[in-house]
Protein backbone atom coordinates (compact mmCIF):
# COMPACT_ATOMS: atom_id res chain seq x y z
CA UNK A 1 0.00 0.00 0.00
CA UNK A 2 1.39 3.58 -1.09
CA UNK A 3 1.23 6.35 1.26
CA UNK A 4 -1.08 8.36 -0.74
CA UNK A 5 -3.98 5.32 -0.76
CA UNK A 6 -3.26 4.70 2.97
CA UNK A 7 -4.04 8.42 3.65
CA UNK A 8 -6.95 8.37 1.54
CA UNK A 9 -8.63 5.26 2.93
CA UNK A 10 -7.01 7.18 6.78
CA UNK A 11 -9.31 9.90 5.13
CA UNK A 12 -12.72 8.05 4.71
CA UNK A 13 -12.58 6.52 8.62
CA UNK A 14 -12.16 10.34 10.19
CA UNK A 15 -14.86 11.24 7.95
CA UNK A 16 -17.15 8.32 8.97
CA UNK A 17 -16.37 9.43 12.43
CA UNK A 18 -17.03 12.87 11.94
CA UNK A 19 -20.60 12.54 9.53
CA UNK A 20 -22.04 10.93 12.47
CA UNK A 21 -20.52 13.87 15.25
CA UNK A 22 -21.92 16.59 12.20
CA UNK A 23 -25.27 14.74 12.28
CA UNK A 24 -26.14 15.63 15.76
CA UNK A 25 -24.86 18.86 15.53
CA UNK A 26 -26.78 19.94 12.64
CA UNK A 27 -29.81 19.07 14.70
CA UNK A 28 -29.11 22.85 16.57
CA UNK A 29 -26.94 24.51 13.87
CA UNK A 30 -28.00 25.81 10.62
CA UNK A 31 -25.60 24.65 8.01
CA UNK A 32 -23.83 27.97 7.19
CA UNK A 33 -23.31 29.03 10.95
CA UNK A 34 -21.97 25.29 11.70
CA UNK A 35 -19.33 25.28 8.70
CA UNK A 36 -18.66 29.03 9.99
CA UNK A 37 -17.45 27.29 13.18
CA UNK A 38 -15.69 24.66 12.27
CA UNK A 39 -13.95 25.83 9.73
CA UNK A 40 -12.72 28.98 12.46
CA UNK A 41 -11.69 25.60 14.94
CA UNK A 42 -9.96 24.43 11.68
CA UNK A 43 -7.97 27.68 10.95
CA UNK A 44 -6.70 27.52 14.66
CA UNK A 45 -5.66 24.42 14.88
CA UNK A 46 -3.69 24.89 11.31
CA UNK A 47 -1.97 28.27 12.68
CA UNK A 48 -0.56 26.58 15.91
CA UNK A 49 0.43 22.95 13.72
CA UNK A 50 2.48 25.53 11.04
CA UNK A 51 3.89 27.43 13.75
CA UNK A 52 4.71 24.67 16.21
CA UNK A 53 6.42 22.90 13.34
CA UNK A 54 7.88 25.40 11.80
CA UNK A 55 6.83 24.59 8.30
CA UNK A 56 7.94 26.70 5.42
CA UNK A 57 6.13 29.16 3.24
CA UNK A 58 4.98 27.28 -0.24
CA UNK A 59 6.19 28.45 -3.46
CA UNK A 60 3.25 29.60 -5.25
CA UNK A 61 2.72 32.49 -7.75
CA UNK A 62 -0.36 34.58 -8.07
CA UNK A 63 -2.17 32.26 -10.02
CA UNK A 64 -1.23 29.29 -7.54
CA UNK A 65 -3.02 31.21 -4.74
CA UNK A 66 -5.56 31.92 -6.56
CA UNK A 67 -6.64 28.93 -7.50
CA UNK A 68 -5.96 27.01 -3.81
CA UNK A 69 -7.97 29.98 -2.17
CA UNK A 70 -10.87 28.94 -4.97
CA UNK A 71 -10.56 25.05 -4.46
CA UNK A 72 -11.38 26.07 -1.03
CA UNK A 73 -14.04 28.23 -1.44
CA UNK A 74 -15.81 25.66 -3.60
CA UNK A 75 -14.99 22.80 -1.35
CA UNK A 76 -15.11 24.47 2.10
CA UNK A 77 -17.49 26.71 1.78
CA UNK A 78 -20.10 26.07 -0.71
CA UNK A 79 -19.22 22.40 -0.58
CA UNK A 80 -19.72 21.31 3.27
CA UNK A 81 -22.37 24.13 3.74
CA UNK A 82 -24.70 22.66 1.18
CA UNK A 83 -23.42 19.10 2.73
CA UNK A 84 -25.35 19.74 6.07
CA UNK A 85 -28.03 21.21 4.70
CA UNK A 86 -28.69 17.90 2.75
CA UNK A 87 -27.53 15.48 5.65
CA UNK A 88 -30.27 17.79 7.91
CA UNK A 89 -32.41 16.97 5.17
CA UNK A 90 -31.95 13.52 4.27
CA UNK A 91 -30.39 11.97 7.44
CA UNK A 92 -26.88 9.78 7.03
CA UNK A 93 -28.20 7.36 5.12
CA UNK A 94 -29.82 9.03 1.94
CA UNK A 95 -26.78 11.53 2.24
CA UNK A 96 -24.17 8.67 2.08
CA UNK A 97 -25.96 7.22 -1.09
CA UNK A 98 -24.91 10.55 -3.10
CA UNK A 99 -21.53 9.61 -1.90
CA UNK A 100 -21.64 7.28 -5.01
CA UNK A 101 -21.50 10.20 -7.17
CA UNK A 102 -17.97 11.47 -5.91
CA UNK A 103 -15.19 9.31 -7.34
CA UNK A 104 -17.17 9.40 -11.04
CA UNK A 105 -17.07 13.07 -11.17
CA UNK A 106 -13.32 12.95 -9.87
CA UNK A 107 -12.52 10.34 -12.70
CA UNK A 108 -14.43 12.19 -15.57
CA UNK A 109 -13.11 15.40 -14.28
CA UNK A 110 -9.30 13.96 -13.98
CA UNK A 111 -9.36 12.25 -17.28
CA UNK A 112 -10.80 15.73 -18.60
CA UNK A 113 -8.77 17.62 -17.29
CA UNK A 114 -5.35 16.27 -15.54
CA UNK A 115 -4.81 13.38 -18.39
CA UNK A 116 -5.22 10.12 -15.98
CA UNK A 117 -6.28 7.35 -16.94
CA UNK A 118 -7.44 3.99 -15.43
CA UNK A 119 -6.35 0.34 -15.55
CA UNK A 120 -8.72 -2.58 -15.99
CA UNK A 121 -8.40 -3.37 -12.45
CA UNK A 122 -9.28 -0.15 -11.33
CA UNK A 123 -12.31 0.20 -13.28
CA UNK A 124 -12.69 -3.57 -11.04
CA UNK A 125 -12.41 -1.67 -7.93
CA UNK A 126 -14.74 0.91 -9.23
CA UNK A 127 -17.08 -1.15 -9.68
CA UNK A 128 -17.01 -3.29 -6.10
CA UNK A 129 -16.71 -0.31 -4.22
CA UNK A 130 -19.33 1.86 -6.22
CA UNK A 131 -21.69 -1.35 -5.65
CA UNK A 132 -20.83 -2.14 -2.05
CA UNK A 133 -21.60 1.41 -1.28
CA UNK A 134 -24.89 1.56 -3.06
CA UNK A 135 -25.71 -1.62 -1.00
CA UNK A 136 -24.77 0.21 2.27
CA UNK A 137 -26.77 3.01 1.41
CA UNK A 138 -29.48 1.52 0.26
CA UNK A 139 -29.47 -0.52 3.47
CA UNK A 140 -29.42 2.79 5.52
CA UNK A 141 -31.82 5.00 3.36
CA UNK A 142 -34.40 2.73 3.78
CA UNK A 143 -35.39 3.64 7.53
CA UNK A 144 -35.62 7.47 6.10
CA UNK A 145 -38.46 9.43 6.36
CA UNK A 146 -39.20 12.44 4.79
CA UNK A 147 -41.48 14.25 2.87
CA UNK A 148 -40.63 14.27 -0.99
CA UNK A 149 -40.18 18.20 -1.21
CA UNK A 150 -37.70 18.36 0.87
CA UNK A 151 -35.91 15.08 -0.30
CA UNK A 152 -36.04 16.72 -3.47
CA UNK A 153 -34.33 19.35 -2.24
CA UNK A 154 -31.95 17.84 -0.06
CA UNK A 155 -30.58 15.69 -2.87
CA UNK A 156 -30.03 18.87 -5.07
CA UNK A 157 -28.48 20.15 -2.49
CA UNK A 158 -26.17 16.82 -1.76
CA UNK A 159 -25.38 16.68 -5.80
CA UNK A 160 -24.14 19.55 -5.94
CA UNK A 161 -22.18 19.60 -2.67
CA UNK A 162 -20.37 16.12 -4.47
CA UNK A 163 -20.13 18.07 -7.59
CA UNK A 164 -18.33 21.22 -6.20
CA UNK A 165 -15.93 18.38 -3.95
CA UNK A 166 -14.89 17.23 -6.93
CA UNK A 167 -14.18 19.99 -8.64
CA UNK A 168 -12.44 21.36 -5.77
CA UNK A 169 -9.56 18.85 -5.67
CA UNK A 170 -9.34 18.17 -9.27
CA UNK A 171 -8.83 21.85 -9.39
CA UNK A 172 -5.91 21.92 -7.07
CA UNK A 173 -4.31 19.00 -7.96
CA UNK A 174 -1.23 20.40 -10.49
CA UNK A 175 -0.30 22.49 -7.59
CA UNK A 176 -0.12 19.79 -4.78
CA UNK A 177 3.14 18.51 -5.65
CA UNK A 178 6.26 19.70 -3.86
CA UNK A 179 4.39 22.08 -1.54
CA UNK A 180 3.77 21.93 2.13
CA UNK A 181 0.88 20.36 3.05
CA UNK A 182 -0.46 21.76 5.79
CA UNK A 183 0.10 25.75 4.19
CA UNK A 184 -2.14 24.19 1.37
CA UNK A 185 -4.74 23.11 3.84
CA UNK A 186 -4.61 26.14 5.93
CA UNK A 187 -4.97 28.35 2.69
CA UNK A 188 -7.97 26.09 1.28
CA UNK A 189 -9.16 26.92 4.72
CA UNK A 190 -8.95 30.47 4.35
CA UNK A 191 -10.51 30.56 1.05
CA UNK A 192 -13.67 29.04 2.50
CA UNK A 193 -14.20 31.11 5.16
CA UNK A 194 -13.52 33.91 2.88
CA UNK A 195 -16.64 32.32 1.11
CA UNK A 196 -18.67 32.16 3.96
CA UNK A 197 -17.85 36.27 4.46
CA UNK A 198 -19.38 36.95 1.82
CA UNK A 199 -22.10 34.82 1.57
CA UNK A 200 -23.03 36.31 5.27
CA UNK A 201 -22.46 39.78 3.71
CA UNK A 202 -24.85 38.99 1.01
CA UNK A 203 -27.48 37.94 2.75
CA UNK A 204 -26.82 41.15 5.54
CA UNK A 205 -26.39 38.73 8.18
CA UNK A 206 -23.59 38.39 11.75
CA UNK A 207 -22.63 35.26 12.93
CA UNK A 208 -22.73 36.57 16.20
CA UNK A 209 -26.36 37.61 15.69
CA UNK A 210 -26.86 34.02 14.46
CA UNK A 211 -25.17 32.60 17.59
CA UNK A 212 -27.37 34.90 20.08
CA UNK A 213 -29.58 32.31 22.14
CA UNK A 214 -28.09 29.29 20.56
CA UNK A 215 -26.68 26.99 23.39
CA UNK A 216 -23.33 25.39 21.66
CA UNK A 217 -21.73 22.06 22.55
CA UNK A 218 -17.97 23.03 22.39
CA UNK A 219 -16.63 19.39 23.05
CA UNK A 220 -18.65 17.88 20.29
CA UNK A 221 -17.90 20.87 18.23
CA UNK A 222 -13.91 20.60 18.93
CA UNK A 223 -14.16 17.00 18.09
CA UNK A 224 -15.98 17.24 14.91
CA UNK A 225 -13.39 20.40 13.42
CA UNK A 226 -10.38 18.13 14.92
CA UNK A 227 -11.10 14.54 12.88
CA UNK A 228 -13.74 16.07 10.33
CA UNK A 229 -11.85 18.86 9.24
CA UNK A 230 -8.11 18.98 10.43
CA UNK A 231 -7.66 15.00 10.64
CA UNK A 232 -9.88 14.45 7.81
CA UNK A 233 -9.16 17.29 5.32
CA UNK A 234 -5.03 16.94 6.23
CA UNK A 235 -5.10 12.82 4.86
CA UNK A 236 -7.98 13.99 2.35
CA UNK A 237 -5.54 16.15 0.61
CA UNK A 238 -2.38 13.71 1.45
CA UNK A 239 -4.16 11.54 -0.64
CA UNK A 240 -4.49 13.60 -3.86
CA UNK A 241 -0.72 14.42 -3.29
CA UNK A 242 0.79 10.87 -3.41
CA UNK A 243 -1.82 9.04 -5.35
CA UNK A 244 -3.73 9.76 -8.56
CA UNK A 245 -6.62 11.63 -7.60
CA UNK A 246 -8.88 8.72 -10.15
CA UNK A 247 -7.59 6.07 -6.99
CA UNK A 248 -7.66 8.64 -4.22
CA UNK A 249 -11.14 9.53 -5.43
CA UNK A 250 -12.42 5.41 -5.09
CA UNK A 251 -10.62 4.77 -1.79
CA UNK A 252 -12.50 7.90 -0.36
CA UNK A 253 -15.88 6.06 -0.73
CA UNK A 254 -14.58 3.56 1.95
CA UNK A 255 -15.84 6.21 4.33
CA UNK A 256 -19.91 4.19 3.65
CA UNK A 257 -18.47 1.23 4.57
CA UNK A 258 -16.74 2.60 7.91
CA UNK A 259 -20.08 4.87 8.86
CA UNK A 260 -21.79 1.32 8.87
CA UNK A 261 -19.79 -0.84 11.00
CA UNK A 262 -19.15 2.26 13.32
CA UNK A 263 -22.79 2.52 13.61
CA UNK A 264 -22.55 -0.96 14.99
CA UNK A 265 -19.91 0.21 17.30
CA UNK A 266 -21.00 3.15 18.64
CA UNK A 267 -24.87 3.28 18.23
CA UNK A 268 -25.56 -0.26 18.73
CA UNK A 269 -27.06 -0.65 15.24
CA UNK A 270 -27.44 -4.02 13.40
CA UNK A 271 -25.56 -5.29 10.76
CA UNK A 272 -27.57 -6.63 8.58
CA UNK A 273 -27.05 -9.30 5.92
CA UNK A 274 -27.37 -6.59 3.08
CA UNK A 275 -25.25 -4.46 5.01
CA UNK A 276 -22.21 -7.16 5.57
CA UNK A 277 -22.54 -7.57 1.60
CA UNK A 278 -21.89 -4.26 0.69
CA UNK A 279 -19.00 -3.65 3.86
CA UNK A 280 -17.54 -6.85 1.71
CA UNK A 281 -17.65 -5.45 -2.16
CA UNK A 282 -16.26 -2.25 -1.07
CA UNK A 283 -13.41 -3.97 1.11
CA UNK A 284 -13.26 -6.40 -2.36
CA UNK A 285 -13.38 -3.30 -4.48
CA UNK A 286 -10.29 -1.52 -2.14
CA UNK A 287 -8.01 -4.73 -2.57
CA UNK A 288 -8.22 -4.85 -6.63
CA UNK A 289 -7.44 -1.01 -6.56
CA UNK A 290 -4.29 -2.09 -3.96
CA UNK A 291 -3.23 -4.74 -6.00
CA UNK A 292 -3.32 -2.37 -9.47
Amino acid sequence: MGLGEALSIGSALAWAVAVIIYKRLGETLPPLLLNLLKNLLVLGMLLLSVLALRTPLPHLDALGVGVTLLSGLLGMAAADSLYFAALNKLGAGRAGILGNLYSPFVIVLSVLFLGETMRPLQWLGFVLVSLGVLVVGHAQGQAAAVDRARARRGFIQGIAAIFLMAVAIVLIKPWLAGQPLLWMVLLRTLGGLLGLGLVFTWRRQSPLHCLRGRRLRWPLLLLAAFIGQYVAVLLWVGGYKYAPATVAAILNETSSAFIVLLAALLLREPLTPRKLIGVSCTLAGVACLLLA
